[in-house]
């Protein structure tokens, strides 16, 4: 079965989703709690994000009482290959390695980041090797 290409989100819809992530379920006032100290989103606005990430098909959401508990129906790993293809295409033309170079320059690595770098560099280079040409 073919899943339907999910709408786009805002920052702030991305925000409010990441934050239910790390909840795994919870209401307007449980996502409003975990939201960074000095970050002001009024509950209302909150509410209204969860709401557009349901409409969306982001959430879903069950009553509880009069409460409304939200779920995350996005899988986190889907949402992040997804946004950073579409970034990818939309800034790079689809090359990702302009994004990669900019990343290591540009970005406080330490000595364990540039060794899982290298290990997945060269686990995919092995991997280049061993598929057939196409052509």
């Amino acid at each position: 079965m073919t899943r339907k290409k999910l709408p786009a989100m805002s920052p702030s819809e991305t925000e409010i989703l990441r934050l239910l992530w790390s909840l795994s379920s919870g209401t307007v006032q449980d996502v409003c709690d975990r939201l960074p100290p000095g970050r002001e989103i009024a509950y209302a606005t909150v509410q209204t994000l969860l709401r557009r990430l349901e409409k969306k098909g982001y959430v879903t959401h069950q009553a509880k009482g009069k409460a409304h508990v939200f779920s995350p129906t996005a899988r986190r790993e889907n949402v992040i290959r997804r946004s950073v293809t579409d970034f990818v295409d939309k800034l790079f033309g689809g090359d990702p390695v302009p994004l990669m170079l900019h990343l290591v320059d540009e970005t406080h690595l330490s000595h364990d980041d540039y060794e899982r770098l290298k290990k997945i560099i060269d686990q995919a280079g092995r991997q280049d090797k061993r598929e057939p040409k196409q052509g």
